[in-house]
């Protein structure tokens, strides 16, 4: 079943009985971001795997690269990359089966674990890194002028400045209040 869509005969989805009217021109343009985005990490995402990562590797070991001793605590990783701890501990699982990180105890939490880039596992990233990036700039900041990337970048932060002002509200959270 697709998603509802400005125009179509059925009823448009319910958000709620205090949900505010989103106007067509908006709706359009937010569409119009989630299709972008997908097309780009669905882009991405091939050119990854042509060099044997998947989007989730890179972003952990990007997270690991960037740490001290290419180490982190593995609720450290989750925050960096915006996933649920679950979700980490079996990618990490299948990463480190792979030789890319190592999970280590931590010493001062029974139920944490610290997470380090295997020299393969940064090898592994350094090599993805170069054609990742050069990906990046093609599908991504070849399309921009310098002032339409200066406009995005603010675009972008004011929406992050948005999202933490609304703080960490969830569905069922607004719901309630």
């Amino acid at each position: 079943m697709s998603a509802w869509r400005p125009g179509m005969d059925s009823k448009a989805p319910s958000a709620g009985p205090a949900a505010p009217p989103l106007s067509a021109r908006r709706l359009a343009v937010w569409r119009a971001l989630v299709d972008t985005m997908e097309e780009l990490t669905r882009r991405l995402t091939a050119n990854l795997q042509q060099v044997g990562l998947s989007a989730g590797d890179y972003l952990v070991m990007f997270a690991l690269s960037e740490a001290a001793g290419h180490r982190l605590r593995s609720s450290e990783v989750a925050d960096a990359i915006g996933w649920q701890r679950s979700r980490l501990s079996h990618h990490l699982g299948r990463m480190e089966r792979r030789g890319l990180v190592r999970r280590d105890e931590c010493l001062t939490d029974n139920r944490g674990a610290i997470v380090t880039l295997t020299h393969d596992g940064l090898r592994s990233f350094r090599l993805a890194s170069t054609p990742h990036l050069r990906a990046v700039k093609r599908y991504f900041a070849d399309a921009l002028t310098g002032q339409q990337l200066e406009e995005l970048e603010s675009i972008l932060s004011t929406v992050r400045i948005h999202l933490a002002d609304l703080g960490e509200e969830t569905g069922s959270e607004r719901r309630r209040s």
